[in-house]
């Protein structure tokens, strides 16, 4: 079975972005950052919500084109649409949760889990994350969206590996151990 890893910069209070979505103020420079793209060549597969998938625009992510060009996209969103979508960029609009299990039977490496947090938060909530991998800033926002949404899901969380960067960035690698009673 494959794993989804949803793998995530965060701030010291568990923020993933600003409240208007913005990133600034997450370290984007030093060996962390060579570490993470180099990180992305381990997956086949990346799920992301409507806002994350949007975030690219920014960037210059054409509609419709994969933010990661090695990568199958799945986005799950109601109301996102494409007139031209690339063969690796797929709209999933019903049936998430089975389609989510479906998917982690099939054949592949694991599962790259990229956002945002109100996605990663229904993913939780149905027991789909399977790991947790944190590249925590040394920055507090004080607000903004946080990394599993309005989750109030207890887990708890296995330490599987820990690297400490010069920039002051920690990557904190989790297995989630959900309750049984979850």
């Amino acid at each position: 079975m494959r794993k989804i890893i949803y793998h995530v910069a965060t701030t010291l209070d568990h923020y993933i972005a600003h409240e208007n979505g913005t990133i600034n103020g997450f370290l984007a420079e030093g060996t962390h950052v060579e570490d993470y793209l180099k990180s992305l060549e381990k997956y086949d597969t990346v799920l992301m919500g409507r806002r994350t998938y949007e975030f690219g625009y920014d960037y210059g992510l054409q509609k419709g084109q994969p933010a990661y060009p090695h990568m199958q996209h799945y986005i799950f969103s109601r109301s996102l649409t494409f007139d031209e979508a690339s063969q690796q960029v797929h709209i999933i609009d019903r049936d998430e949760i089975a389609f989510i299990n479906q998917l982690k039977q099939t054949e592949g490496t694991p599962i790259y889990l990229c956002g945002g947090g109100d996605f990663a938060g229904f993913l939780l909530e149905h027991q789909l994350i399977d790991e947790l991998k944190i590249k925590l800033n040394p920055v507090l926002f004080g607000k903004g969206i946080p990394l599993f949404g309005n989750s109030k899901k207890e887990v708890d969380l296995l330490l599987l590996d820990t690297k400490v960067y010069e920039s002051g960035v920690l990557l904190l690698t989790y297995q989630i151990k959900y309750h049984k009673s979850s």
